[in-house]
């Protein structure tokens, strides 16, 4: 694989509201279309081996209007199950449970629909992802969710799952993974969409580039 471009789907009323969306199938808002749309221009031109789009529908969504219409349904890429937290924020949570940080403290079983995983099968997922996309020859995208991509970009660089909670990721961004010689590496991070090409830009800089690779945790 030369390169692994991340896009997190594009913005929906419960991501706006910070509110846990894992496995409830939330379309995307107005403004979620726009950035999905956006991401066209960015990868015009972009020649992928392969593509690997979430079940869920805001993130097919966003992969259809980003021009991606060849792809693969790869369940792997779904959310982090929130279970009993599914739809609720975390200053909410916070309410019944003080100081509750889901890196550190996960999530609680819900019902039959969000039955909830532990950070540790998340990154089962993740890892099952990358073993596939090293096997491709070629440049491969995966449209997925905030808190499952924070988790496999932990995992590309060799770092537990909670290594996570230090990679910021807006909606309608876009990410590249790729290598630094023979070592993993992040080539762009949480870039918001301005028409630049996807690739080939360095980790920091203006919006253009990307984003620093690091950032405050996210909450939500």
């Amino acid at each position: 694989m030369d390169e692994l471009i991340l896009l997190r789907h594009g913005e929906t009323e419960w991501s706006r509201d910070g509110r846990h969306t894992g496995r409830t199938d939330i379309p995307l808002t107005p403004k979620g279309e726009e950035q999905a749309r956006a991401l066209a221009s960015a990868l015009h031109g972009e020649d992928f081996a392969l593509v690997l789009v979430s079940p869920a529908s805001r993130a097919r969504r966003t992969a259809e209007l980003a021009g991606l219409t060849r792809y693969e349904i790869d369940p792997d890429l779904w959310e982090w199950d929130y279970g009993g937290y599914e739809g609720i924020s975390t200053p909410d949570i916070r309410k019944g449970r003080p100081g509750w940080y889901l890196w550190r403290d996960g999530v609680v079983p819900g019902d039959a629909d969000h039955p909830g995983e532990s950070m540790e099968q998340v990154a089962e997922r993740a890892d099952k992802v990358i073993a596939r996309v090293l096997q491709v020859e070629g440049k491969v995208a995966l449209v997925a969710h905030g808190h499952f991509l924070r988790v496999l970009t932990a995992r590309w660089l060799g770092l537990p799952p909670e290594g996570g909670r230090h990679f910021k990721l807006d909606t309608g961004t876009v990410s590249v993974l790729g290598f630094e010689r023979e070592e993993h590496a992040v080539a762009r991070w949480n870039a918001p969409v301005t028409g630049a090409p996807v690739t080939g830009a360095p980790v920091t800089g203006a919006p253009v580039t990307g984003a620093p690779v690091t950032g405050a945790p996210k909450t939500v």
